[in-house]
């Protein structure tokens, strides 16, 4: 069992049970996915970008990302329907737990200058969304074979508002930043 999950279910369900008195266990938020979303505009003149992107997604994640095509052809960006602009991942159950581990522990502390993430960047339904400019925070990554891109990460949770959101992946130790700032507001993005 991953080491998040075992302490989701042995301390962290039940400290939010008793902090939000819930009257079911049902009620309890928790963590459903994690989306990894990384947009490739740069493959519309290079398609070998998407192979490397995939590559890459799947160091990261340990799961293979799924091509994501263009819906409809803009003719100012050279872009016609079907060709490939991103890859994107969504990790559930075991890997996700694996993946926010990896995450709160090892990548985000190699970020420089790291303060903590923004605490308004949730979506008004307890959800989180994190954008990360450089993937070569992941040790799997090696920063000498590949260019330096960014990624979209989405944490998905059963919680109904934001502050049930944010106690939730507070408990499970993400990096918050202490105060809420007047750049929170204008960008949720790591450096």
């Amino acid at each position: 069992m991953a080491r998040l999950k075992e302490l989701y279910t042995k301390q962290i369900a039940p400290q939010l049970t008793e902090e939000h008195s819930y009257g079911n266990k049902h009620q309890t938020p928790k963590l459903t996915k994690i989306v990894v979303n990384m947009g490739l505009g740069e493959a519309v003149s290079n398609s070998k970008v998407i192979d490397v992107a995939v590559d890459d997604l799947t160091k990261i994640t340990g799961q293979k990302p799924v091509i994501r095509r263009a819906k409809k052809s803009i003719a100012n960006f050279k872009l016609r329907e079907g060709m490939p602009i991103g890859v994107s991942v969504t990790l559930r159950r075991e890997m996700m737990y694996e993946f926010l581990d990896r995450l709160v522990t090892i990548a985000l502390p190699r970020v420089r200058d790291f303060r903590g993430v923004s605490r308004s960047a949730f979506d008004g339904r307890g959800n989180y969304s994190l954008g990360i400019t450089e993937q070569i925070i992941f040790p799997e990554i090696d920063f000498e074979k590949t260019a330096i891109r960014g990624l979209n990460i989405s944490f998905v949770t059963t919680a109904e508002t934001n502050e049930e959101g944010l106690a939730l992946l507070e408990k499970f130790g993400f990096p918050f930043r202490k105060k809420a700032s007047a750049a929170d507001t204008e960008q949720n993005t790591v450096h």
